[in-house]
């Protein structure tokens, strides 16, 4: 008798599926056997002890990274290895994959989406330590160095809103701390600022400080990014002088932040005073 022979030989009864009782529908099911050759059953145990294996040994290194230098040679991890990744190296090289996936994802020609104004949300005031004292815009300008021209520029704000045309643009900005906020801002773009002031030749980064921020007690504490020219010259890519229609308060960077919607939020610097074009990170 051949396989379908043998199907056809299954009794009516033992071939029909009552479908299941409400009353049982809803109830915990026993779990069901699944057979597995011995063979299959020792080769996925092999692949998942590699698998977990691996998985353990890269959180050890990125866990330990993030321990004091102390804690470690107390544990005597660094007893002859002082080769230990550094807390500095594995953050660093978190913000390069996203540096590399934005490149990777966007373009000239491909953009970040753009909102209407009725899905502006809330923007909270984020300063990572204490906001600004006003008392600093009077007297603002912004320091151009690594210039092709061998000197260094100093602009104020009048300077460049009568200079440069503004844009706008509502796009979302997302921070590392896992909130999101659509915001509209107006500014000139960065790539407009490149073409007026071009960088020297072997310049691939732009180093962006903001000499105002304070730390969480309210004393100085210089904030600086860098920013690959090519998402400098990105046509999202702005230097803000506006929040949502209205010049920018202390609050979001008063009087030019980055917005960079291709980048994570910290990169968005607030209260830039320096722009220095460098060949290196």
């Amino acid at each position: 008798m051949n396989i379908e022979d043998d199907d056809d030989a299954i009794k009516p009864a033992e071939k029909a599926v009552s479908p299941p009782k409400v009353s049982r529908f809803f109830q915990e099911q026993p779990p069901e056997v699944i057979e597995v050759a011995p063979r299959v059953l020792r080769h996925w145990t092999r692949r998942d002890v590699l698998l977990f294996g691996a998985g353990a040994v890269t959180a050890l290194v990125g866990g330990g990274a993030l321990l004091p230098q102390a804690t470690l040679e107390r544990l005597g991890v660094l007893r002859g290895n002082k080769t230990w990744p550094r807390k500095e190296w594995l953050l660093n090289r978190a913000l390069r994959i996203d540096d590399d996936v934005a490149e990777a994802v966007y373009s000239q020609n491909r953009l970040v989406p753009t909102y209407t104004k009725s899905q502006i949300t809330p923007l909270k005031n984020n300063y990572n330590g204490a906001t600004p004292d006003p008392s600093y815009i009077p007297e603002w300008h912004l320091s151009l160095d690594g210039l092709a021209s061998g000197i260094s520029v100093s602009v104020n704000i009048r300077n460049l809103l009568a200079r440069f045309d503004v844009h706008e643009q509502i796009t979302r900005l997302v921070c590392v701390e896992g909130w999101s906020a659509i915001a509209w801002w107006a500014g000139l773009r960065f790539n407009d600022l490149l073409q007026a002031y071009p960088p020297v030749s072997h310049a691939k980064w732009a180093r962006l400080e903001s000499s105002v921020n304070l730390d969480p007690s309210g004393n100085p504490d210089p904030y600086f990014v860098s920013l690959d020219i090519l998402t400098a010259r990105h046509p999202q890519t702005l230097l803000a002088t506006h929040f949502n229609g209205r010049p920018l308060t202390v609050d979001h960077g008063a009087p030019l932040r980055l917005v960079v919607p291709v980048k994570l939020g910290l990169k968005n610097i607030k209260a830039i005073t320096k722009i220095s074009y460098v060949a290196e990170e």
